[in-house]
């Protein structure tokens, strides 16, 4: 044998060595996994079967990396809402649980974006730098731990403001019919809120792409994206995207509140969310 044939047998025998070091070291285990199959699918909720294990709100994965979220839990069946468009999930999909809950990115690189209530961009951007991510089902703090209200939020219209001043820490409903201004107050309040030390959320559920598009033009005109994000479910969008919509845009805003600073989100609008709900 010549020297570069030894030298290739050698590289060869410890190449095999490890490999057999490899395989009588591993421990092969064997893990079972549920496995559901779609019944029906109707209106965004999706019959499933088979998941007798699977706990309420853990997410859903069908196929083509689609999502749902389970909701009705029955002894033989599953309701599980669909967060995407249901015109490719069929009766006899197989679907899998993933262990987890429904959850969104949180952080300081929400500001100044437009983002659906999964955190995927909108606006063309890059994705979100996330610090980290949170659950949409948080647990409420108790009465007694909340702090009193007592500092006024100003929003710019002296009516309002003299007449029924709104406190930070309180929930205030903007009541009125169609095309009376209600977005107009919200969106005023918002940009009102510059250099006030106030972050601010605008929620639109289910509303006309050009009626968002229009509200986001008039917060960047005027400078307001700066301590601003958006979280946009359009009315085209599925119920359950619409339905998870408020609770995202709160858990987002829930970072900012947890830092120490005041929030202001504004949900546009609930009516248009409890049709998604119903």
């Amino acid at each position: 044998m010549t020297p570069n044939s030894e030298s290739l047998q050698s590289i060869l025998d410890e190449t095999f060595y490890s490999f057999d070091r490899v395989l009588q070291e591993h421990e092969p285990q064997l893990k079972s996994q549920e496995v559901g199959i779609v019944q029906s699918v109707y209106s965004g909720i999706a019959t499933v079967s088979g998941l007798p294990h699977v706990k309420v709100d853990e997410l859903i994965s069908f196929p083509g990396d689609l999502l749902g979220i389970a909701f009705n839990l029955d002894a033989d069946k599953v309701g599980v809402i669909l967060l995407d468009d249901s015109e490719h999930i069929e009766a006899g999909n197989k679907v899998h649980r993933t262990g987890r809950v429904m959850d969104v990115p949180v952080g300081e690189g929400l500001l100044g974006r437009v983002v659906n209530p999964v955190g995927i961009p909108l606006d063309n951007g890059e994705e979100i730098d996330a610090e980290e991510r949170r659950s949409i089902e948080q647990e409420a703090p108790a009465i007694m731990d909340r702090a009193p209200v007592k500092v006024p939020l100003q929003t710019g219209l002296k009516v309002i403001d003299a007449l029924i001043p709104i406190g930070r820490g309180q929930r205030e409903l903007i009541v009125g019919d169609r095309q009376t201004g209600k977005t107009a107050i919200a969106i005023d309040t918002i940009l009102n809120q510059k250099d006030q030390d106030v972050i601010c959320v605008y929620c639109a559920i289910g509303q006309r792409a050009s009626a968002v598009a229009k509200s986001i033009e008039s917060l960047r005109s005027k400078g307001a994206m700066e301590y601003t994000f958006v979280v946009v479910s359009a009315g085209e969008n599925p119920p359950g995207l619409k339905y998870i919509t408020p609770y995202a845009a709160t858990t987002m805003a829930e970072y900012f509140m947890r830092q120490g600073k005041d929030v202001l989100i504004v949900y546009d609008d609930l009516t248009r969310h409890a049709w998604a709900y119903r």
